[in-house]
């Protein structure tokens, strides 16, 4: 697996934002489905007058259906010339071109070997609830979850305390054939605005499929009383799914920013990613 730009291509960063309410995640789709993928490509094949050839995106994180970004980045290999011919009116171009749900701010080339998604060394998540007994603020509605039983912080960050560090997440993770659901959670802390809302901050080195939102839905459980500030911890010890865990809705959440290390690691980064990841001790079986 090389990240080396094919002949007579030239290599560009994307740093982009959207609103994920009307979206089917980030992924392409058979059936038509409306991505976030499809979109920003149709737009670049369009203002590039590329005709049939589709210029494919390498993003960072793949966000699900109603999850939000401010802070996504992506890759994508255009072909010399194209770029040459282009380069300084393709920005605005595409935002002339691309729906005011997605915007890209910042398309440059990118340095060598970077790749958006293996690079990356974290992805830092928001997810924002509020408790208040009237409910979400209307204008508000598609990016904060109202919780109708009143949230303890305290005992939500106490909860949240023995989640971090290297673990195995299968408990909080919605498996996948042949992947690892060994992660970093580097950070999991929560603050009550003066607004009211509960925002939580989650950065990992990386995320398996449904993490950021089970880990949530199981600190809500802490918050309302439900549940003792122990119980998150041993969901992750036993390592199986709990049924009690729930996977709250997307609309929560928004992908704030992604790390990655300086220029001249920025290959040896992205092959250590690609290697399979096993907790000390582990066997190999």
């Amino acid at each position: 697996m090389s990240d080396e730009v094919a002949p007579g291509h030239v290599r560009l960063r994307l740093d982009l934002s959207y609103d994920g309410r009307d979206f089917h995640g980030w992924a392409k789709q058979a059936g038509g489905k409306r991505t976030v993928q499809g979109e920003i490509e149709d737009a670049l094949r369009t203002v590039t007058r590329s005709g049939s050839a589709t210029h494919e995106l390498t993003v960072a994180g793949r966000t699900d259906a109603g999850v939000h970004a401010r802070g996504q980045v992506a890759h994508v290999d255009l072909p010399e010339a194209v770029w040459r011919e282009h380069h300084e009116k393709l920005l605005k171009r595409l935002a002339g071109r691309l729906p005011k749900d997605v915007r890209v701010w910042a398309l440059r080339e990118a340095p060598s070997g970077f790749n958006a998604r293996f690079s990356a060394v974290w992805r830092r998540y928001a997810y924002r609830v509020t408790d208040n007994p009237g409910g979400v603020d209307p204008l508000l509605r598609s990016h904060v979850l109202w919780h109708d039983w009143p949230l303890d912080v305290d005992a939500m960050n106490e909860a949240a305390g023995p989640l971090l560090g290297e673990h195995d997440f299968a408990a909080y993770c919605k498996k996948r054939e042949g992947a690892t659901t060994i992660r970093t959670l580097q950070e999991l802390s929560l603050v009550r605005g003066d607004d009211g809302i509960v925002t939580a901050t989650v950065r990992a080195d990386a995320f398996c499929h449904n993490m950021v939102r089970s880990l949530i839905g199981a600190l809500l459980f802490v918050g309302d009383g439900h549940r003792p500030t122990d119980w998150p911890g041993k969901v992750l010890a036993a390592g199986v799914r709990d049924s009690a865990v729930h996977v709250v809705r997307p609309h929560g959440l928004t992908l704030e920013e992604v790390g990655y290390p300086a220029d001249e690691l920025l290959a040896a980064r992205s092959k250590e990613a690609r290697n399979k990841r096993s907790l000390p001790g582990a066997g190999c079986c």
